[in-house]
């Protein structure tokens, strides 16, 4: 473990840097209003990142480097910490960067958004003077005192899964100067202690709406969330919530991600070898595996194919082949590319085997959606009644899928 002397931050610096940033999001068109500017040049990020990990790319693949820094580190880590980025602060569920002396492998478990999306979705929330609030995802805490001097501390309940980030984000929003409820726990099952709220913004993304958020937010009161899922589409949407349960609204504009809820994350893949085995159809495919890289249109696979995950792998010491795997169908599709006289070509081959035709499934979504035009994520909707959640297309009354309900 890496022990180092605090840094002891020039606070006059500090107020420029922010200042700084709030201009460069500002400017970005992401900062609309002067009161959560005045958040923005308020609330010291650097409390909330007094250490982090740096992504490198390396031969070996993406590593993380940790961000520790000591008193000659000050003016660096400051600017770094001002800048407009996402600052990674655990990996693995547990890896601090105090507790590697160089780089390494892991995931991202807990980190510091990039301050302009924060902002973003804060005004997409649009609290009012005297909202209740209930923000799901606490992180580092910098979101929840961005809330805290927008409206009160008494105001704003904040709620972490991870008993260490949580543990971490309360003694630095103590230190920043704001006195939340800060709760460790499910975010999935909100904290109805502190209802019902009037808004609620998750910063992690889920499968689908979770009903205690449905049910902890008042009728009118609004949900701005990240919809996720195995195949990683993502949309943001903004929901006002009605009676019994229902809940309407659009996706907004822009790319979001946000690491899922750890209790709507994708199983361990098992079996695969023996499910890519099975017997298998064969036809020419209409869509190649760019479609599951590319924003909207992996969006809308998502939807079509929700049990499905993606893998990328090799049969029987073959290329690499981009395969579609759903175990609970024990069915997959496997794209392979076509070739003419033994030359590449642009088109693909697509082999399905199982109890579900996952590429048959995702092409007849795409066609639906390339039919009206190829839209973005905001002409997509979604609507919730107590039995179903369906993202629709152009109107409620259009094309939808149904969103895997836990």
């Amino acid at each position: 473990m890496t022990e180092r002397v605090p840094v002891i931050v020039n606070e006059e610096h500090a107020a420029a840097l922010r200042r700084e940033l709030a201009d460069g999001i500002e400017n970005n068109g992401d900062l609309r209003s002067t009161v959560w500017r005045a958040a923005v040049e308020t609330v010291p990020r650097h409390e909330f990142v007094r250490e982090y990990f740096r992504r490198v790319e390396t031969p070996q693949g993406t590593q993380w480097t940790p961000v520790v820094p000591g008193p000659g580190d000050a003016d660096a880590w400051l600017r770094e910490v001002y800048t407009d980025q996402t600052l990674v602060t655990q990996l693995n569920g547990h890896v601090r960067p105090r507790d590697v002396a160089g780089p390494i492998h892991g995931d991202p478990t807990s980190s510091s958004t990039l301050p302009s999306l924060l902002v973003r979705m804060l005004q997409d929330l649009d609290p009012h003077n005297e909202d209740r609030v209930l923000l799901v995802g606490a992180g580092s805490g910098y979101s929840t005192c961005l809330m805290c001097e927008r409206l009160s501390s008494k105001q704003v309940t904040a709620i972490e899964a991870d008993q260490g980030a949580a543990d971490r984000a309360r003694k630095a929003i103590k230190a920043a100067g704001y006195t939340p409820a800060v709760i460790t726990g499910d975010g999935l099952l909100g904290h109805p202690d502190n209802g019902p709220y009037d808004k609620l913004v998750a910063f992690c993304s889920v499968r689908s709406i979770p009903p205690a958020w449905l049910s902890q937010v008042r009728p009118g009161g609004t949900i701005v969330t990240t919809v996720s899922g195995w195949l990683y589409g993502s949309g943001l949407v903004r929901l006002v919530v009605g009676e019994d349960g229902t809940a309407e609204g659009r996706f907004l504009p822009g790319t979001v991600s946000f690491m899922i809820a750890r209790s709507h994350a994708a199983p361990a893949l098992s079996g695969v070898s023996q499910i890519l085995g099975q017997d298998a159809d064969e036809r020419p495919a209409r869509y190649g595996p760019a479609v599951l890289s590319d924003w909207t249109p992996q969006f809308v696979t998502q939807l079509a194919v929700p049990g499905a995950q993606y893998v990328g792998m090799s049969l029987e010491g073959g290329p690499m082949l981009d395969h579609l795997v759903d175990a609970p169908g024990e069915s997959f599709a496997t794209l392979v590319p076509a070739t003419d006289c033994g030359h590449p070509t642009d088109r693909f081959t697509v082999r399905q085997g199982g109890r579900l035709r996952l590429w048959d499934m995702a092409e007849d979504a795409l066609d639906t959606w390339k039919a009206v035009g190829a839209p973005p994520q905001t002409e997509f909707g979604l609507h919730i009644t107590s039995d179903q959640q369906r993202v629709w297309l152009g109107s409620p009354d259009g094309p939808s899928w149904r969103l895997p309900v836990s």
